[in-house]
């Protein structure tokens, strides 16, 4: 990890950098996806994965004087929170195809992240976290959050506010059972461009 916040970062922006990153970094749920038992592209960890986009997110929001930058650096550590490895893992088979990892990952990642980081989503605004973790894929849709069967692989559910956000935000540009929009806000959208960035880097280093 010290790689690649160096690969970014000066010492001045990798001490803000972790301060603000450090609930999520050192809790036991991130140290997990730091390890092979989740991999992402085959070449890294799912956590490696994460916090390159974070250092991304947070490198691109420096420049900027209209977004919150640690409401956009807590979106990219938390978009990718999904339960279960993905890849060749057969408790990841579904019935609905639109159940697919692909499509649902995103809201496992909401639900997961708002169960485990609550004094986060106690302290900034919950619409634009949600929003931005749920649209973190656009253009790929995301599973709409509804009475339906989502085959989701979370160990806790959502309720109350939250679960009325993630409603409302898979709801909107809704066709069928998916929700086809990018995030109403800029810090959503800056994490779903250092996303492609990040991911379009790590499938050219594997070819």
């Amino acid at each position: 990890m010290d790689e690649l916040l160096d690969k970014y970062l000066s010492k001045e922006e990798k001490e803000e950098f972790l301060s603000i990153i450090k609930p999520i970094f050192e809790s036991e749920e991130f140290k997990l996806r730091s390890t092979d038992k989740y991999t992402h592209h085959d070449s890294i960890t799912l956590g490696e994965h994460i916090l390159e986009v974070a250092i991304i997110t947070y490198l691109k929001c420096k420049k900027r004087k209209d977004v919150d930058l640690k409401t956009a650096v807590y979106i990219a550590m938390m978009h990718d929170l999904y339960t279960l490895p993905w890849q060749n893992n057969p408790d990841n088979v579904v019935k609905y195809f639109f159940n697919k990892h692909g499509f649902r990952h995103p809201i496992e990642a909401v639900i997961n992240a708002v169960n485990w980081y609550p004094e986060i989503f106690n302290s900034y605004d919950k619409e634009v976290l949600i929003d931005g973790i749920v649209h973190h894929m656009y253009p790929m849709p995301v599973r709409v959050y509804n009475d339906k069967d989502l085959e989701l692989r979370c160990k806790d559910g959502i309720d109350g506010e939250n679960e009325q956000i993630l409603r409302d935000s898979t709801n909107r540009f809704r066709i069928g059972d998916l929700s086809l929009c990018r995030s109403r806000f800029k810090e959503g959208r800056i994490v779903s461009m250092a996303d492609k960035k990040v991911t379009r880097i790590h499938l050219r280093n594997a070819n």
